[in-house]
């Protein structure tokens, strides 16, 4: 090879190389033009999902559906792309049903690379990040345009219903917890208050406040037993009084008269004291019974306020719930349904072969002038 000083060695030089030129680049045209149709297209279908606010302001009607929509979201992409539901879409659309030798867990990954799924975050309140998505962008890239919006709706709707369900299902059983739990102490209730009738009936204090009722008990039978023996004192005094000066018929009669008097006062004032005794008696236990009652009181104070508590709960949870069943709470709507592509989203075929066709032409001139 001699050394090329102009236009004119150039020129002697493609001349005398036309041969290796030109076969160089009719192979490199004929094998682009072959690359580029063999080279299947990909097309690509996106759906735009926004996320909707509730309808009922939280602070009227709150949600039990807790966290953030964000991670809500990052939950469901999970279940979407675990291998059963890529499976299921999989074998509903006969995807890579031409790639014969693709084992499924093959035809699974590339289902799981050709899916994307993006989401847009709300703008912020404040200086803090509560973590709100406000557009979700699910993508789906295939080889044929109807395959790519099909799909592309596919793992659209699965999301909704997948939010849907999930939500519905977290207010159901927020509800049934806290049903379980007011049910549970409405029975612990029922128990202590019949064990609290138990321990009164065993007690004999059967009548609320009977302890108290004893008490003034007492204290009137004290003041029968004092009026009592002032009317004794007093028959007695009259027994003795008596004027013997009188008729005898008179004094008799007078006589007679205190005399029955006295057996029946005393007689009165026995039955009092028995009954004081026994009612004495049966207060000498009254420490450990108060005790007790007081500690039947205590507990029942305890469950009724855990049922006030928990009543409260499964009123706010039976509204979360009615909630979540109405579609009154967060809800995922089509902003933008996914449309069939007009135009592949991988390299135009013409374009392919005409840069192959140029890279020959250079390869070929570099390989002459070598």
């Amino acid at each position: 090879m001699g050394t090329i000083y102009s236009l004119a060695d150039f020129i002697d030089m493609l001349r005398r190389r036309a041969w290796l030129i030109s076969m160089i680049t009719m192979l490199g045209c004929l094998a682009s033009v072959l690359v580029a149709v063999n080279t299947p297209h990909r097309y690509s279908a996106s759906e735009v999902i926004q996320i909707e606010q509730p309808k009922i302001d939280d602070e009227l009607a709150p949600s039990t559906v807790a966290g953030s929509s964000a991670r809500r979201l990052q939950l469901i992409e999970q279940q979407l792309m675990a291998r059963g539901s890529l499976q299921e879409i999989i074998e509903k659309y006969d995807l890579y049903s031409d790639a014969a030798d693709l084992q499924m867990w093959e035809k699974v990954d590339v289902l799981r690379r050709s899916v994307f799924i993006n989401g847009v975050a709300a703008v912020r309140e404040g200086f803090a990040d509560d973590g709100t998505i406000a557009v979700l962008t699910i993508s789906a890239e295939m080889d044929t345009p109807e395959l790519a919006q099909a799909v592309a709706n596919e793992f659209a709707d699965r999301t909704r219903d997948l939010s849907r369900d999930r939500r519905k299902e977290q207010a159901r059983e927020t509800l049934e917890f806290f049903q379980r739990q007011e049910d549970n102490l409405i029975r612990d209730i029922a128990a202590l208050e019949e064990e609290l009738t138990a321990f009164r009936s065993d007690n004999d204090l059967s009548i609320a406040g009977s302890l108290e009722f004893r008490r003034e008990e007492i204290g009137s039978l004290h003041a029968a037993l004092l009026s009592i023996d002032r009317e004794v004192i007093d028959a007695e005094l009259a027994l003795s009084r008596i004027d013997r000066s009188n008729r005898a018929p008179t004094v008799q009669r007078q006589q007679a008269d205190l005399e029955t008097e006295l057996p029946s006062l005393r007689t009165q004032r026995n039955l009092l004291e028995e009954r004081r005794d026994a009612l004495s008696n049966s207060l000498k236990t009254t420490p450990e019974v108060e005790r007790a009652l007081a500690n039947y009181d205590r507990r029942l104070g305890q469950l009724q306020d855990q049922l006030n508590v928990i009543s409260t709960r499964r009123n706010e949870a039976e509204v979360g719930f009615t909630l979540e069943s109405a579609a009154r709470g967060e809800r995922l709507i089509t902003l933008e349904e996914a449309q069939i592509p007009d135009y592949p989203v991988t390299q135009s075929r013409k374009r392919l072969a005409a840069m192959g066709g140029i890279a020959s032409v250079g390869f070929a001139l570099i390989l002459a002038f070598l």
